[in-house]
């Protein structure tokens, strides 16, 4: 049987690539594959030590070559991307040229502020397939010379309803208190302050899953003590759990690669308030109807008055679009058109 590898700074975790590379795992081997990870942090098979975020040291070139050794294609998930370790791009790069391997690319240096002056990345070799989570991206790349296969991200359409009452209970939430949830890590590009705003604006209690990084805490608990508005933040296992709990889910970020919540309130018939970042706009062409933080009056209409057509839609598009069949089937043709299907 073929071997496959996911390899990233970390893996088995709850950040966004880390839920990616875990469907991509599962459907790699579905496809026929033997999959492994390979990664500096989480509950991974095969542990390198340099691999991490923040390990700049970096790999040992011989361990990483070791822990690829046997595998017939790698796929590097945003660690040959975004340059959160230098040196273990680098190690992984040289080690991977020449050999199969599919770039699957979330964040780009230049899509990052603090990034911008890094061009030695993407890494780029001829042997490889790169792919990214939305056209903007694709183009950018196009205009860097570099050809990209457009694989948005999927999600399991088929999941079952969450315990809207078992949830609320968990979190101390009365059934009549309308509750806000805000799925996201805490950092500044999530626009925490906009969130907590929407949840005052509709008298309702806001709900933070994620933990601060990026330096971010001080300015967190600050926002969240000064919060005119109830504050839980805790975060959740089962994120059926997350939209059966809530009324309404708030996204306002500045910038996403891609953005899941909004992709999985629908799903899971919840409204959502979204952010004008520019993926957003293109994945709304698809035909969602989200609502915009600057008309928090048609919010506030729909949750006096919920239309269950709006939340039919939605559920509709995303199950056409984003199921984790149609990236099956796309990731299937990628790998027949490189002749790597085993």
């Amino acid at each position: 049987m073929a071997r496959g590898a996911i390899v990233s700074f970390r893996l088995g975790l709850s950040d966004g690539v880390s839920v990616v590379a875990r469907l991509w795992q599962e459907m790699l081997a579905d496809i026929g594959f033997d999959m492994v990870t390979v990664a500096g942090e989480g509950p991974v098979d095969r542990l390198i030590p340099g691999l991490g975020i923040g390990q700049l040291d970096g790999p040992d070139p011989d361990a990483f070559s070791a822990a690829v050794a046997d595998v017939d294609l790698v796929v590097v998930e945003n660690l040959c991307t975004i340059p959160l370790n230098l040196p273990a791009a680098r190690t992984v790069a040289r080690t991977l040229a020449g050999r199969p391997a599919i770039l699957h690319h979330h964040d780009p240096p230049w899509q990052r502020e603090r990034f911008a002056s890094v061009t030695e990345l993407p890494a780029h070799h001829s042997s490889w397939r790169h792919v990214v989570i939305n056209r903007l991206t694709a183009e950018q790349f196009a205009q860097r010379g570099i050809e990209t296969t457009v694989i948005y991200n999927g999600f399991d359409t088929h999941k079952p309803e969450g315990n809207r009452a078992a949830m609320r209970k968990e979190l101390g939430v009365a059934d009549e208190t309308l509750l806000v949830a805000h799925p996201v890590r805490a950092i500044p590009r999530k626009n925490i302050p906009a969130a907590i705003a929407i949840a005052e604006a509709v008298g309702g209690a806001y709900w933070l899953m994620g933990q601060a990084e990026e330096g971010y805490g001080a300015t967190l608990n600050r926002l969240l003590a000064e919060a005119r508005c109830p504050v839980i933040h805790r975060p959740v296992a089962r994120t059926p759990d997350i939209y059966a709990a809530a009324d309404l889910v708030v996204f306002p970020s500045t910038w996403e690669g891609f953005g899941n919540p909004p992709v999985e309130a629908a799903i899971w018939r919840r409204p959502c308030v979204v952010g004008g970042y520019p993926v957003a706009r293109e994945l709304a062409e698809f035909g969602f109807r989200w609502f915009s933080p600057e008309r928090l009056d048609e919010v506030q209409a729909f949750l006096d008055c919920p239309d269950a057509g709006l939340l039919d839609k939605n559920q509709a598009i995303a199950c056409r679009h984003f199921s984790l069949e149609r990236v099956r089937s796309d990731l299937v043709a990628l790998l027949d058109d490189a002749g790597w299907r085993p």
